[in-house]
């Protein structure tokens, strides 16, 4: 595995490298890297894939430009499309977990000629909402939706700055099945849920004495990236995502045309937001080639980090059956 970086799209991405063959590319959340995906990397790598892995802009060693508004899903697609064309890929199949996952969906929508196929994980493709996102979060007198947290600019980068190896503990095994069965009621932490402005993110989230070991396995490498470059551009996607809706107006009504798989832990975070089974119910009207969609008990949001065997297994199976398909994919 070798870190590479390339001139794309007006910054540089840094990426890591592996294997040989058609090309999957793989696509971090929040707060991640692209070594979230070292458990996936020498796996794919030797079962015959190159496999790309870009730290995503405003993250790790990839640029992390200041201007909040080129930080739409828009721009994240134009850096990963500008990363195969520099590297003279014709198409790949995305893999993509978290944000990751909604930036490969929109990879796939609307570049379907340069993706196979896409695997999701965590997050399902949904619809255009009727209003802007923002208006539809929650938020009451004491306490306002997460993603609304992190809109204004140095609020929630000031918390999660502090002290940022427990901040990726706490947002890390807060949104893992470890935590807890997250049944209603039973009190399961979620990084994902309502924040309070004046207690902040990270105080209602434990900070685990036993750090399990998909959790402990590259912290190091993520505690340094972030404390390099911060959580600026990272939060920035955030607070973006009215824009998107602005922009995807154009986009409204298209399908996703390329074959795809999603999977997701039974108990991720996502999984309580209310009509997210129903989400995920409707997603053949809008992803018609949908092969399967996989459900890991006992797993959460970081499905790669905390079953990585079943999702080398998901991944490799997929790509196999698109692989033997030459009129799907053509590899490059």
């Amino acid at each position: 595995m070798r870190r590479n970086s390339a001139k794309v799209n007006g910054i540089t991405v840094s990426y890591l490298e592996a294997g040989n063959g058609p090309t999957l590319l793989l696509c971090h959340g929040f707060p991640e890297t692209g070594d979230a995906w070292r458990a996936q990397i020498p796996v794919l790598a030797a079962a015959g894939y190159r496999v790309l892995a870009p730290d995503l802009r405003g993250f790790g060693a990839s640029s992390a430009p200041l201007a909040i508004d080129v930080y739409t899903v828009f721009h994240a697609v134009g850096d990963l499309i500008g990363l195969l064309d520099t590297l003279s890929i014709e198409r790949a199949i995305v893999v993509g977990a978290d944000w990751g996952a909604t930036i490969a969906w929109q990879l796939a929508l609307m570049r379907p000629d340069r993706i196979a196929g896409i695997v999701a994980l965590g997050v399902p493709m949904m619809a255009r909402s009727p209003i802007p996102p923002t208006g539809l979060f929650p938020r009451t007198d004491d306490a306002l939706f997460y993603t609304l947290y992190f809109q204004e600019p140095g609020i929630a980068e000031q918390e999660l700055e502090r002290d940022i190896p427990a901040t990726l503990r706490k947002i890390y095994y807060g949104a893992s099945g470890d935590a807890g069965p997250r049944c209603a009621g039973d009190g399961t932490p979620n990084p994902f849920g309502m924040v309070a402005p004046a207690r902040g993110m990270l105080p209602d989230l434990p900070d685990p004495a036993q750090v399990p070991d998909w959790l402990a396995s590259g912290l190091d490498t993520a505690v340094a990236a972030f404390g390099q470059a911060g959580f600026r551009g990272a939060l920035n996607y955030y607070r973006n995502l009215d824009r998107n809706w602005q922009l995807q107006g154009s986009l409204d009504g298209m399908q996703v045309s390329v074959p795809a798989l999603f999977a997701v832990g039974s108990r991720d975070p996502g999984m309580a937001i209310p009509g997210m089974e129903r989400i995920i119910a409707d997603m053949p009207r809008l992803v018609p080639q949908l092969h399967d969609t996989v459900t890991v008990d006992g797993a959460g949001h970081w499905l790669h980090r905390e079953r990585p065997g079943i999702v080398n297994e998901v991944i490799l199976s997929f790509a196999d059956t698109l692989r033997a398909d030459t009129a799907t994919w053509t590899p490059a």
